[in-house]
């Protein structure tokens, strides 16, 4: 599978997040607060809520209802209620495109410790 075109890099601003779907799998498209662009899977793994409409904060999301964060670049939660990653996908830039691939996990898998 290659990336996908899912929005341009002008729609995003920093510590802000989109939902998107990519081949049937909904995706965040998070810029941090330095500006770097990062794809997370959207669904907290507490609960079944989108973790675009929540918060971003330097490297990480949190979840608008329950609490959990989850880093930007690994998916691994820092907190509970949720103790498992969420998938992370490769995000590039070309211009003002954001390009998604979401045909495999970039982080692997690690739980909270």
């Amino acid at each position: 599978m290659t990336a996908t075109r899912v929005c341009s890099l002008s729609e995003l601003s920093p510590a802000s997040a989109k939902k998107v779907v990519v081949d049937g799998v909904p995706v965040a498209v998070v810029m941090d607060s330095a500006g770097a662009v990062h794809a997370l899977g959207d669904t907290c793994t507490h609960g079944e809520i989108s973790l675009s409409e929540g918060f971003v904060e330097d490297d990480a999301i949190e979840c608008w209802a329950h609490g959990s964060k989850f880093a930007l670049d690994t998916g691994k939660p820092r907190n509970f209620p949720a103790y498992e990653p969420v998938p992370v996908y490769a995000a590039t830039v070309d211009g003002d495109d954001v390009l998604v691939d979401v045909s495999q996990n970039i982080a692997g898998s690690a739980s909270i410790s």
